[in-house]
């Protein structure tokens, strides 16, 4: 991660580490959302998985449900009822938007705050944390159905083609 902390040899705060990596994660999705064609945002390579688009409501859902209660304000996710390229980047950054907002406000000092998370009550620092692993999760999923459409995934863009 390019950081000027780490830059330096200066290892981040907790929260700022938690937040690089989100905004590196945030990055790779948006690049993959963007780069897969509209036309293949119905593209599953097995009957049993998700669609692209699939992921990518996932991803939405889960992010605003995650970060709005983070944020402690919850909303409900709606991105699993869009079915259009358009319509589901927007709820996509529209879920950003929220997750930005819930990492702003993480400081060190309310970063051991409960908040609810899926799994009961969290700290705040963890519930975060564990959006950007889950965004991981995902976004690995999305690199897969990139590649196989013939595309290099936003994370591999640097390195040039495969050898």
């Amino acid at each position: 991660l390019a950081s000027p902390l780490f830059a330096q040899g200066q290892a981040p705060s907790n929260v700022d580490a938690i937040r690089q990596y989100y905004n590196a994660v945030k990055n790779n999705i948006l690049k993959a959302a963007d780069k897969m064609p509209d036309a293949d945002y119905d593209f599953k390579p097995t009957p049993e998985e998700r669609t692209f688009g699939g992921w990518v409501a996932h991803v939405a859902d889960a992010q605003t449900g995650g970060c709005s209660r983070a944020l402690g304000t919850p909303k409900t996710p709606s991105a699993g009822s869009k079915a259009t390229k358009a319509d589901l980047v927007a709820a996509l950054k529209e879920s950003f938007d929220t997750c930005d907002a819930a990492y702003a406000a993480l400081t060190e000092a309310n970063a051991n705050e409960s908040v609810q998370s899926f799994r009961g009550p969290t700290p705040r620092l963890a519930a975060l944390a564990g959006n950007v692993v889950h965004d991981n999760e995902c976004y690995g999923s999305m690199a897969v159905y990139l590649r196989l459409k013939g595309i290099v995934p936003p994370s591999s863009e640097r390195m040039g083609p495969p050898r």
